[in-house]
């Protein structure tokens, strides 16, 4: 009982404190690093910082050791985990190492030949640790190995050619000649489904893009007539863009379009993502909603 003419003070409220999980450590990133640092590393050098640093990451590991002074590391190096496998024992990560390798043998004859070759190589780097956000270390040298299987491809959904003359061929060849060229000149929306979102690719610089062929999933994509209003159709889009040097680059497109008033609109674009523009301004997904 509160006595009378006194102030009723509530009881202060105890707030939870967060307590930190551990972050599982990432035995793929580290294996890349060891490999990069590996790769640069010389046993003739054994106090160099690279190879310092890829003893502290692997203490019982050995180093190259390169054939004559001039047979320098790789001039360049990019390191990337491809395939990660876990054991009770420890973990195992192949990696893919892209290297420009020094010529072997005598000086080329023409002064115009480059001194370096590029090579794909795969290594699996082993090692322990990383359980309960613990310390991670590589047990040993690397092994090189071949690269990892290829899985055999599905067959395309899209086996309905798109006459290039029609109203669907000629959209898509106008969607992505605007689309790869920055969105500039002419505006992306007049393609595109109500409420639909699209960035064009700002770095993007092609002088010319052509439509090698469009491939649907359904006859009535490639109808000669637009079908009735809200007919849906996934497309594979074969593109050639040549950017201002003269060089030619191969582009596959895969995107759906819906029939909207007598045309044919552009309603999503593969990406690679699904997040929608909300959460994310600079995708380049195409995300559908109501206008």
């Amino acid at each position: 009982m509160v006595p009378h003419g006194t102030t009723a003070q509530a009881a202060p409220v105890t707030q939870a404190t967060s307590v930190p999980r551990p972050v599982a450590a990432d035995a793929a990133g580290t294996a890349a690093v060891f490999m990069d640092l590996w790769l640069r590393a010389d046993a003739a050098a054994p106090d160099s910082p690279v190879a310092a640093a890829a003893r502290a990451m692997a203490p019982a590991a050995d180093l190259p050791k390169r054939a004559r002074p001039e047979a320098a590391a790789p001039s360049a190096v990019r390191v990337v985990p491809v395939q990660t496998t876990s054991t009770p024992a420890g973990w195992t990560v192949v990696v893919a190492a892209l290297t420009d390798t020094a010529r072997a043998g005598a000086q080329s004859p023409d002064p115009a030949a480059p001194d370096t070759t590029p090579a794909a190589r795969y290594f699996a780097v082993s090692g322990t640790g990383g359980t309960d956000g613990g310390a991670l270390i590589v047990t040993g040298s690397p092994a090189e190995v071949a690269a990892p299987a290829t899985a055999a491809a599905l067959a395309s959904p899209y086996t309905r050619p798109v006459p290039a003359g029609e109203a669907l061929g000629t959209t898509v060849g106008e969607f992505l000649r605007a689309y790869l060229a920055g969105g500039q000149g002419t505006r992306l929306e007049r393609y595109l489904s109500p409420g639909v979102r699209l960035s064009a690719p700002a770095a993007a610089a092609y002088a010319r893009v052509d439509v090698e062929d469009v491939a649907a999933d359904t006859d009535q994509a490639a109808a000669k007539d637009v079908p009735g209003e809200g007919a849906r159709a996934r497309l594979r889009v074969r593109v050639s863009g040549e950017d201002r040097a003269g060089g030619r680059w191969p582009l596959v497109y895969r995107l759906e379009v819906t029939a909207r008033a007598g045309r044919w609109e552009v309603s999503a674009l593969e990406a690679g993502t699904t997040t929608p523009p909300a959460a994310a301004p600079s995708s380049t997904l195409v995300s559908g909603g109501a206008r």
